[in-house]
């Protein structure tokens, strides 16, 4: 007998055996002991993920002439007429190929005629999408309301471009890609049945490059066989297929860690050499990193789908890396995942790319650092110190500073004592000190300053201070000023001092000090248009220093 490959060979040929999919199975089962029958069935999903083996087996089951809990029994003469293409009741169409309306016809005066042998006539049309317009508008009517004796059983890759009215005449099944796991065990029960040797590592391997279709596996499964023969083994597993060599992503992190920037060209060279494509090397590499991340956050590597020798290693990682570097790496990663799609030379871009990863330096949160120092924890400090025949390029770091809690103590404030002065009677002494405090005033409030600096003291009355001032509309603005300025009377007199305001007998009169030095700028430039309440200087002292117009 002829060599038979290994999808045909394993293809299923009960509910049971078929992987992955035990949703879409058991409502079939049931469906079948229920006798709830639809008479049209719509299987969607990837390539390879069992569409087309599902329809045949519950074809098989319709016509069963000795089901056993909704599965066929493989052993009827009607089992085995389908087994060996000799049925006339299960017809297999190819949409890609009986596309044209034509064939449509033909199909829907061939199912007025009842089942031969069995209870059911049964059409199942692979690649339905393939149809044409006019073949589904044809379709309508007999899928509708077909002969009672007639299903419909589609399978699809491309469920998009199936008309609707369709798939709502249809019970929809979607299938999921085939999960990791699921297909290493089934690869494994293949290999001990078929006593070929192969390591969890090697099936990883092949499980993912599938991506997800077991048949795709099952090719591979094949094509190691034919090159490595009975044993297996994963080194000869990545030189047969050219695939990218795990090693290579823990070079990289372990690299970070000593800040090996040799390491990045290379691994650039080696990936050049080998032949690897540089955006699958990102992309493996960002697995990678979000392995570890997952380490980092759940403790454990349950969501690591790699080889049990790998998971371990990923384990390692736990405390090398925090939350916040693994969130900087990935969305460098990401950012270089794009770039370099659009680069030119793709070695360069890879070293500068691993150089600039190898080099970013490890993050630590305000909170983390209070924690050490609050626990006394020792902080390790650079001091390179060579290790005798060493790589001069390496160096260690041995010296620890121990650092201790801080004790935070509230500053001593040694509070101003202003001399003691008597007010009352003392107006020499406030004369004496009213530059003083014109000075000080001046430094906090520039404009209360200024106001003041332009009035004369001219006598006392108890705490009273009598001051002299040219225009009456400064004095709304000073006594804005009347807590700060008591205040400071205090602090440099000893005592609040009020203000009281004499008009001075002056000829220049306006709307205010900063008014009148206004006027007194612009008529030093008589060639401006521009109205004084409108000028560029009037706004800079109102916005910039705070002065008020009144």
């Amino acid at each position: 007998m002829s060599f038979v490959v290994t999808a045909r060979k394993w293809r299923p040929q009960t509910f049971n055996e078929v992987v992955g999919q035990e949703h879409i199975t058991q409502t079939l089962k049931n469906a079948i002991l229920k006798n709830r029958i639809a008479h049209a069935f719509i299987f969607a999903g990837p390539r390879g993920v069992g569409k087309t083996t599902t329809a045949r087996i519950l074809a098989k089951s319709l016509n069963c002439t000795n089901p056993h809990e909704g599965e066929p029994c493989n052993e009827c003469d009607l089992c085995i007429s389908f087994h060996n293409s000799q049925s006339l009741d299960i017809i297999e169409i190819d949409g890609a190929s009986n596309r044209r309306i034509e064939e449509i016809r033909t199909l829907r005066e061939s199912v007025k005629y009842a089942p031969s042998k069995g209870t059911h006539k049964i059409y199942i049309i692979d690649e339905v999408h393939m149809l044409t317009t006019e073949s589904f508008n044809a379709l309508l009517k007999t899928l509708e309301e077909p002969p009672e004796h007639t299903i419909f059983i589609f399978a699809t890759t491309d469920i998009h471009k199936v008309p609707l009215t369709i798939i709502s005449r249809c019970q929809r099944f979607d299938f999921r890609r085939i999960e990791i796991q699921a297909m290493k065990d089934h690869l494994a029960k293949i290999a001990l049945s078929e006593n070929i040797k192969i390591d969890d590592q090697s099936l990883t391997l092949i499980a993912k490059k599938a991506d997800g279709a077991l048949r795709d596996a099952q090719s591979l499964f094949d094509q190691v066989i034919s090159f490595c023969g009975e044993d297996i083994d994963a080194k000869t597993l990545i030189q047969m297929l050219n695939l990218i060599d795990e090693e290579v992503y823990f070079k990289i992190s372990d690299a970070i860690l000593e800040k090996d920037f040799k390491a990045a060209f290379d691994i650039s060279r080696e990936i050049y050499e080998k032949g690897w494509n540089f955006i699958d090397f990102i992309n493996g590499l960002v697995e990678h990193f979000r392995n570890i991340f997952t380490v980092i956050i759940r403790k454990d590597s349950g969501l690591i789908e790699g080889a049990e020798i790998y998971k371990e290693r990923y384990i390692s990682y736990e405390s090398s890396f925090s939350e916040g570097d693994m969130l900087r790496v990935l969305a460098y990663l990401n950012k270089i995942n794009y770039e370099l799609k659009s680069s030119t030379n793709h070695r360069l871009k890879m070293e500068v790319s691993l150089s600039h990863l190898i080099g970013l330096e490890k993050t630590s949160t305000l909170s983390d650092l209070m924690a050490k120092i609050e626990s006394g924890e020792s902080f390790s400090t650079p001091d390179p110190v060579q290790q005798v025949g060493s790589d001069p390029v390496k160096t260690t770091y041995k010296k620890t500073v121990n650092i201790q809690p801080v004790q935070f103590k509230e500053p001593e404030v040694n509070a101003f004592v202003p001399p003691a002065v008597e007010v009352t009677g003392n107006f020499q002494d406030i004369s004496a000190k009213w530059s003083q405090f014109i000075q000080q005033v001046n430094n906090e409030k520039f404009t209360l300053g200024g106001l003041l600096s332009q009035t004369k003291i001219i006598d006392m009355d108890g705490s009273t201070l009598n001051l002299e001032i040219n225009d009456p509309a400064d004095i709304k603005m000073i006594n804005s000023y009347k807590g700060y300025y008591l205040d400071k009377t205090k602090e440099i007199f000893g005592s609040e001092i009020n203000f009281e305001f004499t008009e001075a007998s002056n000829e220049i009169k306006g709307d205010g000090q900063l008014a009148q030095y206004a006027k007194e700028e612009a008529k030093k430039n008589p060639t401006s248009n521009e109205p004084v309440e409108n000028s560029k200087l009037v706004d800079a002292i109102i916005n910039d220093l705070g002065g008020k117009e009144i």
